[in-house]
């Protein structure tokens, strides 16, 4: 059975369709791998098992006391918590400057089955002493 097509607008209407999927395909599966589930420590851990090696996003506070930072190897561990659980995380590079013990911070990474939260990314919120005085 062979199929033609006769006149140059369906040809365009086909190709315009084809087009019109491809792109959408793309723009669905570019926004399905870079969606972040947000969690706090003790969702985390109710996860379980599912959430491994997932890309994630942990929010709560820094656990004072429990940073630790090596200036030569720019390792960075501390614990993130939600008042209920605390959660250890790991990072490596160079920090903001508005770490600090005590602070709300999101970090984005994965967590391993060995229960480290292996960050790629910190996100401390700002301090209160850059807010507008009222």
């Amino acid at each position: 059975m062979k199929i033609t097509f006769k006149s140059k607008k369906t040809k365009f209407i086909i190709g315009g369709a084809v087009v019109f999927l491809v792109i959408g395909y793309l723009v669905f599966a570019g926004v399905r791998d870079t969606r972040m589930v947000y969690l706090t420590p003790s969702e985390l851990l109710s996860k379980g098992d599912e959430v491994y090696d997932e890309a994630l996003r942990l929010g709560g506070t820094v656990l004072d006391g429990s940073i630790q930072y090596d200036v030569k190897t720019l390792e960075l561990s501390f614990k993130v918590t939600d008042g209920e659980a605390a959660m250890p995380v790991e990072f490596q590079g160079v920090i903001p400057d508005t770490f600090e013990n005590g602070i709300e911070i999101v970090v984005d990474g994965t967590y391993s089955r060995e229960g480290v939260f292996a960050a790629t990314a910190l996100f401390p919120k700002c301090p209160s002493k850059y807010e507008a005085e009222i």
